[in-house]
């Protein structure tokens, strides 16, 4: 039991590494915060952690975003010269709203930490 804490642990400490590194440039890095994104949510999923649906919900709307991201940089992008309107840009949002999401639970696990009651 120990073993497996210890490397769900590291896992969700490099998670958290690769979320951050990947917001410097998040075009290239989409797929630094995306593998962040999902290494986060498959280990609070293993210790069946009370946060684990958020990171699950989060990921999957990081995924959702960086794939229309990428979509719509094959066709030549949007808005300005190209053929799509600045309305095809509203695909791309879960990308960032994930991230936010998921930055924002991160931050107030850091503040709320569970109290350990005396069982005396």
């Amino acid at each position: 039991m120990k073993e497996e804490n210890k490397w769900t642990r590291v896992i969700y400490i490099i998670g958290i590494v690769a979320l951050i590194i990947g917001a410097i440039d998040p075009m290239e890095g989409s797929v630094v915060i995306a593998v962040g994104s999902a290494m986060i949510a498959f280990s609070t999923y293993l210790v069946k952690d009370r946060h684990r649906m958020i990171f699950i919900f989060s990921f999957f709307l990081i995924l959702v975003g960086i794939f229309f991201l990428f979509y719509l940089s094959s066709l030549g992008g949007f808005g300005g010269d190209s053929d799509l309107s600045w309305w095809w840009g509203i695909l791309i949002l879960p990308y960032p709203i994930g991230w936010f999401a998921s930055v924002i639970v991160l931050i107030t696990r850091i503040f709320n930490k569970p109290k350990i009651e005396d069982k005396l």
